[in-house]
């Protein structure tokens, strides 16, 4: 792959060759894709893009994949001008990136599979696993599924039930292990070092997360090839939120923009924040905590990108905030009645944040602010049992209906 160095030691910066490892033999730091941009910068062009299939392969030249095969419409999601909730927080640029319609589960997670799962084939490996707590699971039996691959995911047992259902569907085998993620992480470790497997948060890592840059590389194609000044994007290993600042970064160094990159903002449950925790306290490692909140698909108590996403925030002059629970309710209702996007927990972990920010006037009220909504609500409908309008019931009478929904309205103006 002559756009492809090798891999990289993110702490010593030892190199390795192409292959499906993740840690350093010497340091046990991440490894990392190291790129040949001068290369790229000369087989790429805003025109070859635009040309290319609507999906995360139209920006091939800057992912690790010679030939993909796995997850070929994932990605190209709508960015929205979220103009009703824009002008509720005073922000008059105000973008929703919609990824709660991703091809094909719904999630983010498509994207970090598509591209995990075709150099896995790469790889001849002929089984796909996952550590997860929800949506990578849907993500991976769904694409190990189409692609012909055996599949097992790794799940906590306490796991929502249309999200343990979005992946039973597919056939993979599904472990339920009695803890939170990140016992089950430890363990699909150990597990991945047992057997052959492409266990794509794992050995497969380093090209898994090169996935989630196509988030950065579609807002700013979707702007006209343009940064936004800010984005605010959930946090839960850290990956995604460090992708799209590494993506907007690329950009610009491989001259399909102009802008300077991003202020990143993060969001973080209270329940879980172990990121925030460490920025707010000005320490470069984490402290791992074990998760009590309702936003289970972001509950990862001991991140692995975690000091790394703490780096981004500080360098993009950007920070990190939390919401609670409830606030993480209101954002999701939020985001439902003023631009009909229903999010997850984790979307509404992003809009309670950018709320928060908003209101503090953190951001200027003409500034391009980006708001990436990662997963789909109903995955996650049971958190909202008993926080909505009960429906008004009636018999079959026009004159109940006037009496007890027109005359109401009417009232309550």
């Amino acid at each position: 792959m002559a756009k492809v160095k090798c891999l990289k030691c993110k702490e010593c910066g030892r190199e390795y060759p192409i292959e499906p490892i993740h840690v350093c033999e010497y340091c046990f730091g991440p490894l990392e894709i190291e790129y040949d941009y001068e290369y790229i910068k000369q087989n790429i062009s805003r025109e070859k893009i635009e040309k290319g299939e609507k999906s995360l392969w139209r920006y091939i030249d800057l992912l690790p994949v010679d030939n993909p095969t796995v997850g070929l419409t994932a990605g190209y999601t709508p960015l929205k001008k979220a103009n009703n909730l824009g002008k509720l927080l005073g922000l008059n640029n105000l973008y929703i990136k919609d990824d709660s319609v991703n091809h094909p589960t719904l999630s983010f997670k498509d994207r970090v599979v598509a591209v995990a799962l075709s150099k896995a084939k790469e790889f001849g490996f002929d089984t796909a696993a996952c550590a997860s707590t929800g949506n990578l699971a849907n993500s991976v039996s769904a694409n190990a599924a189409a692609s012909g691959m055996d599949c097992y995911v790794f799940i906590p047992a306490n796991l929502e039930t249309n999200k343990i259902i979005g992946s039973l569907v597919f056939n993979p085998t599904v472990v339920a292990v009695d803890g939170n993620y990140d016992d089950v992480n430890r363990l699909s470790s150990e597990i991945a070092n047992e057997f052959g497997w492409a266990f794509v948060n794992i050995n497969v890592r380093p090209f898994y997360s090169e996935g989630s840059k196509t988030l950065a590389f579609e807002v700013a194609e979707q702007l006209g090839w343009r940064a936004p000044n800010s984005v605010v994007a959930p946090l839960a290993s850290g990956s995604l939120y460090t992708k799209i600042w590494k993506g907007f970064n690329e950009l610009k160094t491989v001259g399909l923009i102009e802008d300077n990159p991003p202020k990143m903002y993060g969001a973080q449950a209270e329940g879980c924040s172990p990121i925030y925790k460490a920025f707010k306290e000005g320490r470069d490692w984490i402290i791992p905590e074990k998760p009590n909140t309702i936003a289970k698909s972001i509950a990862i108590g001991n991140p692995a990108d975690g000091p790394y996403a703490v780096k981004v925030a500080k360098e993009s002059n950007g920070l990190i905030d939390i919401a609670t629970d409830d606030e993480i309710i209101e954002g999701m209702k939020l985001l439902a009645k003023t631009e009909g996007i229903f999010t997850e927990t984790a979307g509404g972990t992003t809009i309670a944040v950018l709320k928060k920010l908003a209101e503090r006037g953190v951001f200027d009220p003409d500034e391009v602010v980006v708001a990436y909504i990662t997963g789909n609500g109903y995955k996650t409908m049971e958190v909202l049992e008993g926080k909505l309008k009960k429906p008004i019931h009636i018999k079959p009478s026009l004159k109940e209906f006037k009496e007890k929904v027109i005359n109401q309205a009417v009232e309550k103006r």
